[in-house]
């Protein structure tokens, strides 16, 4: 289980357009060099090294370094939790309301058609 800080990372590091595009090419591009991954960006290397120190923060990219060179991977456990912890939750309350709301209206549907004589 994940604590309250770690989810306040997660959602930090998924604020920003920049960290999602980040996310967007490591779930395409596993393994991506640190450098290649810096080309694709209209920012400097060092901003796109900032963005990498937040999403590694959260847990959301990992890092392995092979000589000189580190690549990168996404790690999606930490967004996984949070579609649990709030999707999956809050979905759950929206389907049982739904789902109270359709079998009322089945049976005042059914109620009204009693009285009808085909």
């Amino acid at each position: 289980m994940f604590t309250t800080k770690q989810i306040d990372q997660t959602f930090h590091a998924l604020s920003h357009a920049s960290r999602r595009k980040i996310l967007d090419v490591l779930k395409n591009n596993p393994g991506c060099p640190v450098g290649e991954l810096a080309r694709r960006f209209d920012v400097s290397r060092i901003a796109v090294m900032n963005h990498l120190n937040v999403l590694e923060k959260a847990e959301l990219v990992i890092s392995k370094k092979t000589g000189r060179t580190r690549h990168l991977y996404m790690n999606i456990a930490p967004i996984q939790m949070i579609h649990e912890r709030w999707v999956d939750e809050y979905g759950a309350y929206w389907s049982d309301r739904l789902l109270s709301i359709k079998t009322a209206a089945e049976d005042k549907n059914t109620t009204a058609n009693k009285g009808v004589s085909i």
